[in-house]
C-alpha cells in the first residue's frame, strides 16, 4: 500500500525521525512467489534454479557460460586458480575498489601490485597499470568502480600486449555500457557480486562469466563436484571447495534478473532526484562519465568533496548524518591502506590519486524506496554537516 505523502509541516519532524538505509533491496511478489516455489519444491540446495540462473545470465551477457558461486571474492579466487595463479604470481589491481572481491588476490597466495587511477572516473589507467608489470604479473584484474566502466579497450591492448589474463570486475555495475557493450563482457573472465547494495542481490552470492571453455571447466571442477562424480578419482585433480549456492538464492537472483530493466530504471529515478538538489551544493566534484561510455547505473550515490575537504572532515560529514539517522559512508578505504597491505611495504602517498579520491567520497543511500523529500533532507544535512566542519567551496 502507498505511503500517504507528507504534509509540507509535518515533513521535517517525520523525515527525521526514520532511519534512512545506505541500501534497501527492491522485492516484489515476484521474488516471494519465486522463493515459495523452492521452499515448497523437494530441492533446496544447488539444483536446477541454479543451472537456470546460470544460464540467463549468460544469454542476458552473451557469454557463452556463467557460474553461481557464494560471492564475487570467492569467484575470483576461482578464476585465479583456474588459471594456475598462486604463490610468486603477481596481479596487479586497484586499491580504489570493491575491497573484498580484490582481496581473492591476497588469499590464493598471490601478490596484489596496485595500480593508480584515473581521478574522474574513478578507474584504473592502463598507462599506470603497465608500469607495474613484472615478468611475475600473470593477470591485471580491473574495475568498473561505482557503476562507472573502465576503459576497457586501452586495458585489453594492455592485457594482449603483455600476455597476461584481463579480468573484470563487475561487482559495482551491472547493466553498466561501454561503447554499448555490457559490463561484463571484456574481460577473459569477469566476476558480478550479489550482495547488498547491488541493484540485482539475492542476498549473498556472485557470477563467474566466461567465453573460455577451458577456463569455465577448471573453474566448475574447483567449485564443486556433482553428485554423479563422487566415484570419479580423475577429478580429485582439482580438489574442489564447495563453492556453490542454493536453489533458494537463484530463485531470489533470477526473480531479480528479469526484473533488472525495472529495478535500474526506479534507482535511474533516484539519481535524477539526487542530481536535482546537489547541483545547489557547491565544492563538490560533479558526476562524471567518461567519453566512450554509454550507460552508468550507479552502485551507490558518491558525493566527491573538494579538496578543502579532509579526510577528518569527510568522516565527521558522515557521523552528522548519522545523527540524523542517513547512514552514510566512507565510500573507499583503500587496500593499500589497510593493515595488511602496510604490512608488506604499502604506505600513504604511493597512489596519489586514490588517496585523493577516497579521502572525500561519501557514500549516500542510493535504492528505490527513496522519497523525494528524504533525498532533499539528505543532501540539506549533508550540505550544513560541510559547514559545520568549515570547509569551503573550493572545487576539485
Amino acid at each position: 500500500m502507498t505511503e500517504p505523502a507528507l504534509e509540507q509541516e509535518d515533513y521535517e519532524d517525520d523525515v527525521e525521525a526514520v532511519f534512512i538505509p545506505l541500501s534497501d533491496p527492491d522485492m516484489t511478489m515476484q521474488e516471494l512467489e519465486a522463493v515459495d516455489s523452492v521452499l515448497r519444491s523437494a530441492r533446496l540446495s544447488n539444483g536446477p534454479v541454479v543451472e537456470e540462473f546460470e544460464k540467463e545470465f549468460a544469454s542476458y551477457l552473451g557469454r557463452r557460460y556463467a557460474l553461481a558461486v557464494p560471492s564475487g571474492t570467492i569467484g575470483l579466487h576461482l578464476i585465479l586458480a583456474a588459471k594456475g595463479i598462486g604463490p610468486g604470481d603477481e596481479v596487479i589491481a586497484p586499491s580504489f575498489c570493491f575491497r573484498e572481491t580484490a582481496q581473492a588476490i591476497a588469499a590464493i597466495g598471490a601478490t596484489p601490485v596496485f595500480a593508480d587511477i584515473d581521478y574522474w572516473s574513478g578507474a584504473m589507467v592502463a598507462s599506470k597499470a603497465e608500469a607495474k608489470i613484472t615478468p611475475n604479473t600473470k593477470a591485471i584484474l580491473a574495475a568498473n568502480p561505482n557503476g562507472h566502466p573502465a576503459d576497457w579497450s586501452s586495458l585489453r591492448e594492455l592485457a594482449d600486449k603483455a600476455g597476461v589474463a584481463l579480468i573484470e570486475d563487475s561487482s559495482e555495475a551491472i547493466g553498466s555500457r561501454y561503447k554499448d557493450a555490457l559490463v561484463g563482457t571484456f574481460g577473459d573472465a569477469a566476476i558480478f557480486d550479489f550482495a547488498q547494495p547491488s541493484a540485482l542481490t539475492c542476498g549473498e552470492g556472485g557470477m563467474i562469466v566466461t567465453d573460455d571453455p577451458d577456463l569455465a571447466m577448471a573453474v566448475k571442477r574447483r567449485r564443486a563436484h556433482a553428485l554423479e562424480e563422487r566415484g570419479s578419482v580423475a577429478v580429485t585433480t582439482s580438489p574442489a571447495i564447495h563453492a556453490q549456492i542454493s536453489d533458494i538464492s537463484a530463485a531470489l537472483g533470477l526473480a531479480q534478473l528479469r526484473r533488472l530493466d525495472e529495478i535500474l530504471e526506479k534507482r535511474r529515478t533516484i539519481e535524477h532526484l539526487y542530481g536535482k538538489y546537489v547541483q545547489s551544493f557547491e565544492g563538490i566534484k560533479p558526476p562524471y562519465i567518461g567519453p566512450d561510455v554509454t550507460e552508468v547505473h550507479w552502485f551507490l550515490y558518491v558525493v566527491h568533496l573538494g579538496t578543502r575537504f579532509s579526510k577528518s572532515s569527510r568522516d565527521a560529514i558522515v557521523e552528522d548524518l548519522a545523527t540524523e539517522r542517513v547512514e552514510a559512508a566512507a565510500y573507499s578505504n583503500p587496500l593499500h591502506l589497510q593493515r595488511h597491505y602496510v604490512d608488506r611495504g604499502w604506505r600513504r602517498g604511493d597512489l596519489f590519486v586514490t588517496e585523493k579520491v577516497a579521502d572525500r567520497a561519501v557514500a549516500l543511500p542510493f535504492h528505490c524506496h527513496l522519497t523525494e523529500e528524504q533525498i532533499e533532507f539528505i543532501v540539506a544535512t549533508m550540505k550544513d554537516a560541510s559547514v559545520n566542519v568549515g570547509a569551503g567551496a573550493a572545487i576539485y
